[in-house]
């Protein structure tokens, strides 16, 4: 069962706390860090992405870069008294909510998710209680390892999931109904955040009783890079309780959905537009679309090339029923990207990029328009229960295969270790 359990949160001032807030460290590059943290003295990217307080030709994963996110981050605590840690372990609901008008809503009613903030078992991490579906990349580790180490800090929030527990759904519910938020703000990019801090013990220990009688496992959704980390920091740190556990916003299956990610290839592998249509046919069924293609359902693709949009559906018998062989994205891998365009390495073909539905179709045909790229693949997302067949066969997904929005915000819960 999972081991969850509260903390005492480094967090923002609350009249700070919008400002203090930055996206995660690895959606942006550091040049578009100094961009965003530009006249915001308490930006937290100065912490997460403290190259940008130091000369543009500096290596950013030198010692100097980690020892002046500790620097910022003291003056931050100490000097500035822009953060300031919470006199007793609590748990924290994060609230995310995308407008209807907001372009990643799709035109939709907009959409609204509540996760429990907490600290998770690094034990669990290790014996499969927290499952993975993802591999991870040593360098990326070692980043976040050189960066947790020299701050004493988790900066970055494993993003989780779990199947609902009605129970706590409720008591989360009936916390947000009575309590009155301690951050409640809009970002720059049209999301609201809000957060509330559950600090009576009644509730306290009714959450992390439920957690472990009635969650059986909890399932990383985003971060499988911030949670190894942390969990080799934890061997790193025996002698550090604290860092037996890390941080987590857990959200119920119900409130996630997971958006496409798409393709783009730069060439046809030696065959004409029509030679691709011919040959794709042994697998699909296609028709012309006089519109660009969203998939509505498994099983469908989108192709765009040469001014043309088509819906592909893949022929039954033509992929496996298991949890890896069922995912459109192992259909598109194996019966176009392999055995059509010569695509056997998704990781590391430079002739393949992936573009967020975030994006948007439009961004597709642009960079087909453009010459850039030959052709282009839209897919119906991950769903959250794939998501969860996949890490409970303890099978992997191919490379790029989910993507999460809302994120969650840096800076206004920090694990200390």
């Amino acid at each position: 069962m999972a081991l969850i359990k509260p903390f005492n949160a480094l967090r923002p001032q609350p009249a700070l706390a919008e400002q203090v807030a930055s996206r995660p460290y690895d959606v942006l590059n550091s040049e578009e860090a100094k961009k965003e943290a530009a006249n915001n003295p308490f930006s937290f990217l100065r912490i997460t992405k403290s190259e940008i307080d130091l000369p543009d030709d500096i290596d950013t994963h030198s010692k100097v870069v980690y020892e002046k996110a500790k620097e910022n981050l003291l003056q931050f605590i100490n000097k500035e008294n822009i953060l300031f840690r919470e006199e007793k372990p609590c748990y924290y609901i994060y609230q995310l909510v995308m407008p209807a008008h907001h372009s990643l809503s799709g035109g939709g009613n907009g959409r609204s998710q509540t996760g429990l903030v907490c600290v998770s078992s690094v034990e669990d991490y290790f014996n499969d209680v927290i499952k993975k579906h993802e591999f991870t990349r040593p360098e990326k580790e070692k980043d976040r390892i050189d960066h947790m180490m020299a701050i004493q800090a988790q900066t970055g929030n494993v993003f989780m999931a779990y199947r609902d527990v009605i129970k706590i759904n409720d008591l989360i519910d009936g916390w947000k109904a009575a309590h009155k938020p301690v951050y409640d703000f809009t970002a720059s990019d049209g999301i609201q955040h809000s957060i509330w801090v559950v600090d009576r013990d009644t509730e306290i220990n009714s959450i992390t009783e439920l957690f472990n009688t009635d969650v059986p496992a909890t399932y990383i959704a985003d971060g499988h890079h911030r949670a190894a980390s942390a969990a080799k920091v934890s061997k790193q740190l025996p002698d550090s309780a604290d860092a037996k556990y890390f941080l987590t916003t857990i959200f119920p299956a119900s409130q996630l959905a997971i958006l496409d990610y798409n393709r783009l290839v730069k060439d046809f592998h030696g065959l004409t537009g029509a030679k691709l249509i011919s040959r794709l046919q042994d697998d699909f069924f296609i028709t012309h679309s006089p519109e660009p293609v969203k998939p509505s359902e498994l099983h469908e693709f989108g192709m765009y090339l040469d001014g043309q949009w088509y819906i592909l559906t893949s022929r039954k018998g033509t992929y496996t029923e298991d949890p890896i062989g069922v995912l459109d994205v192992t259909i598109l891998s194996n019966n176009i990207l392999s055995k059509l365009l010569g695509i056997k390495d998704q990781r590391t073909d430079k002739r393949i990029d992936f573009v967020g539905g975030i994006r948007g179709l439009k961004e597709l045909e642009k960079r087909v328009n453009s010459g850039e790229m030959k052709v282009a693949f839209s897919l119906y997302p991950v769903t959250i229960g794939q998501l969860f067949d996949i890490a409970d066969s303890g099978n992997v997904m191919p490379p790029k295969s989910t993507w999460f929005e809302p994120k969650l915000r840096d800076g206004l819960l920090t694990h200390l270790i």
